[in-house]
Parts: C-alpha cells; structure tokens; sequence
C-alpha cells in the first residue's frame, strides 16, 4: 500500500479514500488505515460478523506498517521506476493477501463487511465488494486522493493475484491433513 503510494501512480480505492482523510483531516494514512479499520469493525455488529487474531491484528498493523513504510522509501523518480514500484505493490497486496486469508485467523475488517453483508442480504461477493470499492474510491476522489493508472492496474490484477496466491498460502484444515495411522 505504502509502495503504491510513494509511485504517485494512483493507489487502491480503500487507500484512495484514506488519502482523502488524510488531506481533509489531517493524521496519517497509515492512522486512517487502522481509524478506518476499527470503524468497518463496528459495521460487522449487526451482521453478527465475528472478528479472529488475525482481524485484530489487521486493523492494528497494517497501518503502522504503512507509515514505517512511507518513513523509509522514497518515491522514484522516472516513469519506469514508478511503474515498477506500482507492479511490485500489487503483487506483494496480493502475496499479503494470500496470507492472510490463507492462515485461518479471521477476515482483515473490509474482507469481513464484505462477506457479512453477503450473508446477510444474499447478495453476490462480485456485487457486494464492487459497491463498496466503488463507494470508497468516489468518496475518497471527493476527499482528494490520488487515482490512476495504478487504481485501474490494482482493480484488474488483486482479484487474479489473489486467487493465484491463496492455494499456495492456504494453512489446511484437520479434515483436510492426512491422519498419520
């Protein structure tokens, strides 16, 4: 996230939206990310979503992560080393979000208002998530964050990354480990 940030490129819709936080607001992005986090958990209440380890420590480390990020990398300078900052930050969220997703430990906040919400409604994922990216990415446009190629390169790759990541990243079920006899 830092990563597509730092390339001025254009980041994805959550982040598009936290950066227009961050200019409205003030704090950093990397605070909007966790401020934001820990709100989309209060959504999950009357979904009767439940939160595991791994979404609590989510919301509290992805955004420090983010800041420390943007301490210590410095934007590129050239359009081919900007595109390739870009590339490499999207196949890294996808890799993350293979393993994440993969360890079983509970949904990161956004992933679980998306499947509560399709619980709930009986709605479509594909339908459910684009609302909300959409709806994250005009608010976060209107708030002035930064869009572009790299909004369009992440909202047409993370899906196939993940995807792609996920069956190599996935910590098996007991049912799914042979029993030793």
């Amino acid at each position: 996230m830092a990563l597509m940030l730092r390339s001025g490129l254009g980041l994805d819709p959550w982040d598009v939206f936290h950066q227009g936080l961050q200019r409205v607001f003030g704090l950093t992005v990397g605070a909007w990310v966790t401020v934001c986090g820990a709100l989309v958990l209060l959504l999950w209440i009357p979904l009767r979503q439940r939160p595991g380890v791994g979404t609590v420590a989510n919301v509290l480390v992805i955004g420090a992560a983010m800041d420390i990020t943007l301490r210590v990398v410095d934007g590129p300078q050239g359009l081919p080393a900007r595109a390739a900052l870009t590339a490499a930050a999207v196949l890294l969220n996808g890799v993350a979000s293979g393993l994440y997703i993969g360890a079983r430990l509970g949904p990161g906040p956004r992933d679980g208002l998306m499947t509560g919400l399709h619980r709930r409604t009986g709605r479509s994922l594909r339908l459910i998530r684009t609302g909300i990216e959409v709806t994250v990415l005009a608010v976060g446009l209107l708030l002035g964050g930064t869009a572009g190629v790299g909004t369009v390169v992440y909202a047409l790759l993370i899906g196939p990354l993940v995807q792609l990541f996920l069956p190599w990243c996935t910590v098996p079920t007991a049912a799914q480990t042979p029993r030793k006899e």
